[in-house]
């Protein structure tokens, strides 16, 4: 069975909205944090804005999720961690994310996501 945060990480790199919906619980408790700006969320609307209202715009274009590695979990704290590859309208780039996620279910109802932010890919 695959974990809620190797679904999540499948749904964002598939810009889904759907699935991303059902991996989050209605009352999420949602922080992220990239290179120079700390984000929250306690909704999934809240989450998606977020994930696809300003880390991946609409024109950015999610080619490949490259890697999904699952973590040792630290007591009822699980782990994933994966890489994108992007193309933007400035050119390709790679960004990886470390998420730290608890699971009600089947589904994240606290999820914490820092990011590396859009490295030039050579």
């Amino acid at each position: 069975m695959i974990s809620p945060g190797a679904r999540f990480a499948q749904a964002l790199a598939a810009k889904d909205v759907d699935a991303l919906r059902a991996v989050l619980t209605d009352d999420v408790d949602f922080l992220g944090l990239t290179p120079r700006r700390l984000w929250e969320g306690g909704s999934p609307d809240e989450v998606l804005e977020v994930l696809l209202g300003h880390w991946f715009e609409e024109e950015d274009r999610i080619d490949a999720l490259e890697e999904v590695q699952e973590g040792e979990p630290v007591v009822d704290t699980a782990h994933v961690a994966y890489r994108l590859r992007i193309t933007t309208p400035t050119g390709p780039h790679v960004a990886a994310q470390q998420a730290y996620y608890r699971a009600d279910g089947d589904r994240i109802g606290y999820l914490r996501v820092m990011c590396s932010g859009f490295r030039p890919a050579t």
